[in-house]
């Protein structure tokens, strides 16, 4: 009877332990998530494309022509009474600044000066910085940037990842099991070597235990007044991270009311990470609580766009995706799709791919051959082993191409679909991998639909022409598919379990 009542009490605490990682990995998003707000016809003035480029020209000196940092600034310099920051990487933390020649800068430090300088200049204004938990080493080591801003009237928020899905529950059960309710009794000193890689700096073991629940609030957005009674918002794939200072991204800047749906956005956030901020009313109304302040900093309505306008909304999380796929599914005989990825890794985008190519559109993929990390090589997964299938079950239809790096990183985020009356794209902060586009990190992107003749069209056209072959004349950032190609099978198997299971950084 004993040993019976105790495999039944076995059973059922693994099955309780089950209950609780799928309720974790599957509970409701917190609300105002995974969002698609409603298109904004804009005019071609309301629209900035802005790329960071570094790369090796063809007579073998690196150059670089970056333009999304000194935008932001500018945009902190024109605002009156309100700027709200969302960055991932927001540090001087993880390897050696690059050099001033390919784009290096100080970027935490000319972002912390101009929003302190800002707050001097308008103390009655609002500003806000909203951050991933891995600025302040998840808790074990003071920011100082993050503690200057504090006291200078700027309200930091740290997400709380804990609220969103797990991405890893092989790992993340166990760890809010038996893990995450002692992380905060007593002090340990340092010991470990800390996560980012920063030489001499020791940490406890509990930034690394978080550290591999492997979430994040992973977007990179900057939305201010513009001075002038209006908004702007930048949607960006860029981090004011000192180390990637140097990396190629992509940007958008976008001027009127589509800024305050991205406000709403980053409420929502703020909200669930228990921020009770409070500030100049943004639409009017003083001292709110900030849920409700930014939820209701709108505009008045905008009429429905038509079809030929060129038109705009913001997108986050599995919206994302779901635009992505919308896009790629419609993509037909004639019609061209350009991607520029970081991370491809998600098994939907890629079958998505491969059916648009099967259909008849021209499909070109650029990608980062992940092999730079900070100072550190990679072996290439997962971009690799995704170019090796989309080359092989495309039966070479759908062209890949890597981005030179050298030490950087292509960090760009890009999808164009062109048709013949029509180009649609998104940009922002999201790599299309599993963790990026299923509701597990916080991402921002923009979704923008346009005549294929309208100048911000052709811009992004030519910007990959740019990727794709450079002058024209034999010589391009990018390199030819079968330098970087890998047919390991063990990697590749290494990438399936890494995606479909959430073990993995990307």
């Amino acid at each position: 009877m004993g040993k019976h009542v105790r495999r039944h009490t076995w059973r059922a605490l693994a099955a309780a332990v089950v209950a609780f990682g799928a309720w974790h990995a599957w509970k409701p998003l917190p609300r105002g998530l995974a969002r698609a707000d409603a298109w904004h016809a804009l005019d071609e003035a309301q629209l900035r494309l802005l790329v960071d480029r570094t790369w090796t020209d063809a007579a073998g000196r690196r150059r670089a022509e970056h333009t999304i940092f000194d935008a932001q600034l500018a945009a902190i310099r024109r605002a009156h009474h309100t700027v709200v920051l969302d960055a991932f990487l927001f540090n001087r933390l993880g390897g050696a600044l690059p050099p001033p020649e390919v784009g290096g800068r100080q970027l935490s430090r000319e972002l912390t000066e101009a929003l302190l300088a800002w707050r001097v200049e308008h103390p009655d204004g609002f500003a806000a910085v909203i951050t991933d938990p891995i600025n302040s080493t998840y808790g074990a080591a003071a920011a100082a940037h993050l503690t200057a801003l504090r006291s200078a009237g700027v309200h930091v928020v740290e997400t709380d990842l804990d609220r969103l899905r797990d991405s890893n529950p092989l790992y993340s059960t166990p760890w809010r099991l038996l893990v995450r309710w002692w992380e905060g009794v007593g002090t340990v000193p340092g010991w470990l070597p800390h996560p980012l890689g920063t030489e001499g700096e020791r940490v406890p073991l509990r930034p690394w235990l978080r550290l591999l629940n492997f979430k994040a609030n992973h977007r990179k957005v900057l939305v201010c007044d513009d001075g002038a009674a209006g908004w702007t918002a930048l949607i960006a794939s860029a981090n004011p991270h000192d180390a990637s200072s140097a990396h190629s991204n992509v940007a958008l800047q976008v001027d009127g009311p589509f800024a305050l749906d991205v406000l709403a956005g980053e409420a929502a956030v703020a909200e669930f990470s228990g921020a009770g901020l409070s500030g100049p009313g943004l639409a009017g109304t003083e001292h709110s609580e900030v849920g409700t302040q930014w939820r209701s900093a709108r505009g008045p309505s905008a009429p429905t766009p038509s079809a030929g306008q060129l038109r705009a909304r913001y997108v986050t999380e599995s919206k994302i995706e779901r635009a992505a796929l919308a896009a790629l599914t419609q993509a037909g005989p004639g019609d061209e799709v350009g991607l520029a990825m970081f991370y491809l890794s998600d098994r939907d985008i890629i079958g998505a791919l491969l059916a648009a190519a099967e259909r008849g559109a021209t499909v070109r993929v650029v990608l980062d051959p992940n092999r730079d990390a900070f100072g550190r090589t990679k072996d290439g997964v997962p971009n690799r082993q995704v170019a090796e299938e989309l080359r092989a079950r495309s039966r070479g239809k759908v062209e890949v191409r890597w981005y030179a790096t050298d030490g950087e990183q292509f960090h760009t985020k890009l999808l164009f679909v062109r048709r013949e009356d029509e180009l649609w794209a998104t940009l922002g902060s999201a790599n299309f991998t599993r963790r990026n586009l299923d509701d597990l990190n916080l991402e921002a992107n923009v979704e923008l639909r346009g005549p294929r003749d309208a100048a911000l069209s052709q811009q992004l056209r030519r910007e990959f022409e740019w990727l794709w072959a450079g002058d024209g004349a034999g010589w391009a950032p990018t390199r030819p598919f079968d330098e970087f190609s890998d047919r390991s099978r063990l990697r590749r198997l290494r990438y399936l379990v890494m995606e479909r299971t959430g073990l993995s950084t990307f």
